[in-house]
Order: structure tokens, then sequence, then C-alpha cells
């Protein structure tokens, strides 16, 4: 923003305020030269066509509060979807924008009148709902020290919680890029010293991190439109292999009404079931998701992932073989 225009802007919501402006209290606030400042009100006039006055004993004031400066051409409909994108992004991605997307629509929302904004407010909050499902505890320094090391190449060192094991282990990554997966689980994508192969690890699960001074160059094979193409949900692992899952009848709506992957194939049955097909890299994110859906899907292929559901619900089933609590 340059100078002129950030004085601008100060001149402005100074005479929004309800204290008495003058030139010379102005030149003050804004440790410029009265001239300075008569050269900036004159400048309102001729080029913005503000409504300003001055009175002995009002001061500088503008005759029309709905007068906006129009530094920034923002409609209201415009302000609106920022507003709406806003709470959306903090709904389901936790709290790392949260105080900067506030206080950005903020600052824009004082170009449009005051009640305007106000009735936008009332909609934005009392008429159109958000919720995230389970919250997650998001650390925002952690999440733009990782953006930092995305944008700068640089090598991170961190102290992460795995939660498939209940351990806590040292790692060193490059980080190639940050992922949002449906909104609230929020990852890291990259090159792990550790495991010597690309992994994905939970920003939320990032105990402490520290970013380092020595930089990385990227494998040139990573492409991380490529590399998120076949996974299912956020299973990397893997060579991808082909899948079929049968859904009954009552089930298929649901199944139908969704991409699941960009690899998706709906092959329609005459009594109203379906087979979904498609080619996925991973398999226990798909056996946690086919599970789901209870006696409603039944894995065709591949064997592996057969298996996998087929030992699964065998242990539920011991489980709950017995009456009372199962400890």
């Amino acid at each position: 923003m340059s100078r002129h225009l950030e004085r601008l802007l100060q001149i402005d919501s100074l005479l929004r305020s309800k204290q008495r402006q003058t030139a010379d209290s102005l030149a003050s606030e804004l440790e410029v030269s009265e001239r300075t400042i008569r050269n900036d009100l004159n400048f309102l006039r001729d080029r913005y066509s503000a409504p300003l006055e001055c009175t002995r004993q009002k001061g500088y004031h503008y005759t029309d509060l709905e007068w906006r400066l129009p530094t920034i051409t923002l409609s209201k409909g415009e302000l609106f979807a920022l507003t709406i994108g806003a709470r959306m992004l903090e709904a389901y991605s936790g709290s790392a924008y949260a105080a900067d997307l506030r206080s950005a629509i903020n600052r824009l929302s004082e170009r449009l009148p005051e009640q305007t904004w106000v009735d936008l407010q009332h909609l934005s909050e009392e008429r159109i709902l958000f919720r995230g499902g389970a919250e997650i505890d998001l650390n925002p320094e952690v999440w733009h020290a990782l953006e930092e090391a995305c944008q700068t190449l640089k090598t991170v060192e961190m102290t992460y919680y795995t939660a498939s094991r209940d351990a806590v282990s040292e790692r060193k990554l490059n980080s190639y890029v940050l992922h949002i997966y449906r909104g609230t689980n929020p990852y890291v994508i990259g090159y792990c010293h550790k495991r010597e192969e690309i992994r994905w690890f939970r920003v939320d699960r990032i105990k402490h991190l520290k970013v380092l001074p020595e930089t990385f160059v990227p494998d040139p094979t990573f492409d991380a439109r490529d590399h998120l193409e076949l996974i299912f949900q956020h299973e990397a692992g893997g060579v991808p292999l082909p899948v079929a899952i049968w859904f009954d009848a009552p089930t298929a709506p649901y199944v139908r009404e969704r991409r699941w992957h960009p690899t998706q194939d709906l092959q329609e049955h005459s009594d109203g079931s379906l087979t979904l097909c498609m080619v996925v890299r991973g398999l226990n994110d798909l056996k946690r998701w086919v599970l789901g859906y209870g006696k409603g899907a039944i894995v065709r292929e591949p064997l592996e992932l057969v298996e996998l559901v087929r030992d699964e619900v065998e242990g539920m089933s011991k489980s709950y073989s017995k009456p009372g609590v199962v400890e």
C-alpha cells in the first residue's frame, strides 16, 4: 500500500470518529505538515467527490456518512462471500487463520455503510450455520512455521506423535506441501529422513517444530497433484491397486451422490445396487470407510482388502460374543 493511500485511509477513519478534527489535529495525528493534510483533503474532494465540509462547531466532517472512500471496489455480495468463506474456513480448518481473517474482513467492512455491514453479519451468523464435526487442536505457530518451510524449502525438525503406535518420535522432514483433507485434517507432506520416503504427518500431532537453516532440493519426480490423485482419504503408501466394492440398493444412493475418487467408475445393477470401481494407493483407510457402511457394502477385490475387512469383522464379532461390557 502506498504511503499516500495509507494516509487517506487514516484521514477517512479520523473523520468518522466522534472527535472534532481540524487540519492541525489531523497533521499532528499523522505526523505530517498541515499543508500536506489540506492537499489530502482537497484530493478527497476533487478526485473522489468526498462530501467534506469544515465548520467552526464540527471541524472537518462528512455531510453524508453513507459515502465511502472507493479504495477497494468490493460489492456487498463479494464481502458477504468473503465473510461466509472465512467462517467456513475457521469451522473446518481450525484457527490458524482466524485472527487474520477477522481483521481483514473488518477492515474491508469499513468501506460499506454501517447498517449494511450489520445486516450482513446478522445474516451470516444467524441464518447460515457451519459445523465442522470433531474439532482439532491446531497450533497456528506450527502451521505458519510449516508455511515458511514449504515456501523457502527449509528442512524442519519435529517431535511427532504417531497415533497408531501411541508413540512419540523425533523426525527431520523436507516439507513439500501442506494439505487440508476434507477440511478438518491438516497434513504436511514431505520427504522423511528417517523413513527415506515421502510421508504424511498430521500437523495437529506435531508437538514441537523447529525450522532449520539448511535448505533442500525437492525430489524432481514428486508432483503433488499426481501424488494426491490415487490416494483414498489420506493413505498414500503402497502401489496402485484396482478396487471393486458392491453396495446394496438401500446404501447405493449415498454412494451415488458423491464422487469419492478421481478414478471411480460406478457400475449400476438392475436391482438398484451398484459396484464402485477405482484404483487407489493404501487399503487401511479404505477398509475403515467400507466398514462404516456395515452390511450394505461388500468388497469384491482386491483379495488383500477382502482379508483386511474379514479380519476386522471377525475381531469385532469376538469382542461382542460375550454379554456384558467389553474390557
